[in-house]
C-alpha cells in the first residue's frame, strides 16, 4: 500500500467493521490493473522495495519459507521466489491475488511462490511454520487490531523466526512540507489523527491508522524483540511526488545516498515516508 504525525498512544485494538473491509478491498482492486505502473511502482517506490529485500535476504538464508503479508501484485514475492525463497503471498484484494497467480505460474519459480486470498484479520485461517514474514509500502496500516495479528504471527513464526515490515510512518518532513507551503493544513496534519483515517484512493477508501516505530512495535512487545528499525523516504520525497524527484538527477542521487547514509539516526529514523522495522521472535 502506498497511500497518502505524537507518540504515547497504546497500540489500537479496535475492529475495523466489514464495511470499512469492503471499502479497503474495492480500493486496491480497483487499482490492481495499472498497479506495476507509476502508481504502485515509480523510482522512489522501487528504492524502498529493494531495501526490504535487501533487508530481508541479511535476516534470512536462501531457502527459508516466508508469508507476505499483503502482496499487492507480486512484484515482492514473485523476487524472493527467484532469489531461491519458498513463499506464501497473501492479500485481502481478490484483485490483487489473481494478479499475484498469475506470476505465480512462471515456471522458472519451480513451484516456490503460493498465494492465498487472506487479509490481515484473517490470519488465523493460516496454518504451518514459517522462517520469516515481510510485508511492504503499508499493508498493516490497514489492520484492525496489531495485537491480534501479532499474536497469530508469533503463533506461525518458528522460534528466532523474523519479521521485516515497511509501514508508513506517523511523521514525513516532505509531506508536512509540501502542503503546508500550499496552505493545505488539513491535508498537512492528516498522519497527525488517532484511529482509523479515510485515505481516499481511486474515488475509494483505504481505512488507514499512522504509526511511530515504537509505537507500532508496542503490540509486539509481548512476543518479539525489536532488532532495528530506520526512516524510508526521509530525504527524498514520498512516492506522490515522484515528479519532483526525477526532474532534478543529481539532487536525487545526493539525497538518495544521505537517505541511506542517516535513515537510521537515532531521532532521524523516527521520522520518513515509511519505516522499515526487524522484529525476531523470543
Amino acid at each position: 500500500m502506498t497511500a497518502n504525525g505524537k507518540t504515547g498512544a497504546a497500540a489500537h485494538t479496535t475492529t475495523l467493521d466489514p464495511v470499512r473491509l469492503l471499502d479497503t478491498q474495492r480500493a486496491f482492486d480497483s487499482v490492481a490493473a495499472d498497479y506495476d505502473g507509476p502508481r504502485g511502482n515509480n523510482a522512489l517506490i522501487q528504492r524502498m522495495r529493494t531495501t526490504l529485500w535487501d533487508t530481508v535476504a541479511t535476516q534470512l538464508p536462501v531457502g527459508s519459507r516466508l508469508v507476505d503479508l499483503g502482496c499487492g501484485t507480486g512484484l515482492d514475492p514473485h523476487a524472493f521466489a527467484q532469489r531461491g525463497y519458498r513463499v506464501l503471498a497473501t492479500d485481502w484484494s481478490p484483485q490483487m491475488v489473481e494478479r499475484t497467480r498469475g506470476r505465480a505460474q512462471d515456471p522458472s519459480l519451480h513451484g516456490r511462490l503460493s498465494v492465498a486470498h487472506v487479509g490481515i484479520q484473517q490470519l488465523d485461517l493460516l496454518d504451518g511454520e514459517f522462517d520469516g514474514m515481510y510485508s511492504n509500502f503499508g499493508p498493516l496500516n490497514c489492520a484492525p487490531d496489531l495485537d491480534e495479528v501479532a499474536g497469530h504471527w508469533a503463533r506461525l513464526l518458528r522460534r528466532d523466526g523474523r519479521l521485516v515490515f515497511s509501514v508508513i510512518g506517523r511523521l514525513c518532513p516532505w509531506e508536512l512540507g509540501h502542503y503546508l507551503l500550499r496552505g493545505r493544513l488539513r491535508r498537512a496534519a492528516v498522519r497527525a489523527a488517532r484511529g482509523a483515517t479515510a485515505v481516499g484512493m481511486n474515488g475509494h477508501t483505504i481505512w488507514t491508522w499512522y504509526y511511530f516505530p515504537r509505537e507500532f512495535y508496542r503490540a509486539f512487545a509481548p512476543h518479539f524483540e525489536l532488532e532495528s528499525y530506520r526512516a524510508l523516504s526521509l530525504c527524498l520525497p514520498p512516492p506522490y511526488l515522484v515528479d519532483h524527484y526525477q526532474r532534478h538527477p543529481r539532487l536525487r542521487e545526493a539525497l538518495g545516498r544521505l537517505d541511506d547514509r542517516v535513515g537510521g539516526w537515532p531521532l532521524l529514523r523516527d521520522m520518513g515516508d515509511h519505516f522499515l522495522i526487524v522484529m525476531r521472535k523470543r
